[in-house]
């Protein structure tokens, strides 16, 4: 999988030059868009068929800061997976430097109710497993 790559924009940046630390949620999240249409399963493709998948939680590790411009090269993977829960873990990184660590917590949901992803997705699971 390659990396997903955000260039920091002037706006993302605070009073000091530095990327706000609440982007990087906001990074987090097109990163696992990107990765997952990567896999071929999309959230466009799995809200299509009626299911959602919220974040039930985030934990941010701030390493070193970005600024204006700074590519930031961000890596997805799985870290757990459970029946009904997934964790992915994030490394962001500027050329050689990491700069944060991170990961979000997340269900699947269709009409409110959990969806188990390895029934409703059995593909996918699949290839989340391997």
């Amino acid at each position: 999988m390659k990396p997903y790559i955000h260039t920091v924009r002037y706006y993302e940046c605070d009073r000091m030059g530095i990327t706000h630390h609440s982007n990087y949620i906001r990074f987090m999240e097109e990163a696992r868009i990107d990765w997952m249409d990567q896999l071929g399963y999309g959230f466009e493709r799995m809200e299509a068929e009626g299911v959602v998948s919220p974040v039930l939680a985030i934990e941010c590790h701030y390493k070193h800061s970005t600024t204006f411009k700074d590519e930031i090269a961000i890596e997805v993977r799985v870290a757990e997976i459970t029946t009904l829960k997934i964790k992915f873990a994030y490394t962001m990184r500027v050329k050689d430097t990491v700069v944060c660590t991170a990961e979000s917590l997340h269900c699947f949901m269709e009409n409110g109710r959990p969806v188990a992803l390895e029934q409703r997705f059995p593909d996918f699971y699949r290839i989340l497993m391997a």
